[in-house]
């Protein structure tokens, strides 16, 4: 086990044997969503799937090989898919092109090498890297910033610049923004931008994974301050009309780029 793996096997800077007990309950792959990465992994056959956690965005038109560190989310995967590989991003057991392409959804953040990661991803890829991801530039635009401002600080910090991921990666990259539905049904910190009540639900709150690098007290201020706000109708006065919003364009994005 390495420096950054916890006991749960996490390869990153959070633990997944603490926080992601929820995950497949709270971060249920979203189809609009899902239809956006799948059109950009285009015509591919065998994908490897890095960071691929409880099997979000996984799909049944691939012959998908996963990988995933932790033990907590790989045992969440549900029976339907393959067993994921036990290894990180960072040294993926697997030949040089193996695959005819590679993909990685809210995954690269929690690296503790992002260029080992993606030039790994790159070695083991024919084609098109694709990655789901957030823009840290835009992060702190969301209305949770006034309620909840050290979580956003915290994935502004860690998510890294759509710049520095192109780069490494080579080739020729396309960046396309991806709307996020008003009932998304995976639980980042946006996909409630319409249904702020939700992020009063600790267990949602946790399946954002910033929330849990932000002490306990903090984290009690911050929802007490959002609940304050919707109790009064002072959030409703400021952002109500997010609720009548079908989508939002906010962070997320998704990162393609061929040889």
């Amino acid at each position: 086990m390495s420096e950054q793996q916890s006991t749960d096997g996490s390869a990153g800077d959070a633990d997944y044997g603490a926080i992601g007990t929820g995950y497949s309950t709270y971060r249920r792959p979203d189809p609009r969503i899902a239809q956006a990465l799948h059109r950009a992994l285009g015509d591919a056959r065998t994908v490897v799937n890095v960071g691929a956690g409880a099997g979000s965005y996984e799909s049944t038109a691939f012959e998908t090989t996963a990988v995933e560190p932790s033990r907590s989310m790989r045992e969440q995967r549900p029976a339907a898919l393959p067993p994921a590989v036990d290894a990180a991003a960072e040294q993926l057991p697997f030949g040089d092109g193996a695959f005819d392409a590679a993909m990685s959804t809210f995954s690269v953040h929690q690296w503790s090498d992002l260029e080992a990661g993606l030039t790994e991803m790159r070695r083991v890829t024919r084609g098109p890297v694709v990655l789901l991801t957030c823009d840290p530039a835009r992060v702190r635009d969301f209305w949770l910033y006034e309620y909840a401002p050290l979580v956003l600080d915290t994935e502004a910090r860690r998510y890294p610049s759509i710049d520095r991921i192109t780069g490494i990666l080579g080739g020729h990259a396309t960046v396309e923004p991806v709307p996020v539905p008003a009932d998304c049904t995976d639980g980042f910190n946006e996909a409630y931008y319409a249904r702020p009540e939700r992020l009063l639900d600790p267990a949602a709150r946790q399946a954002c994974s910033a929330w849990s690098f932000v002490e306990p007290s903090v984290r009690e201020q911050y929802t007490d301050r959002l609940r304050h706000a919707l109790d009064s109708g002072l959030w409703d006065e400021r952002h109500g009309h997010l609720r009548r919003q079908p989508a939002f364009d906010g962070s997320l994005v998704l990162v393609r780029a061929t040889p």
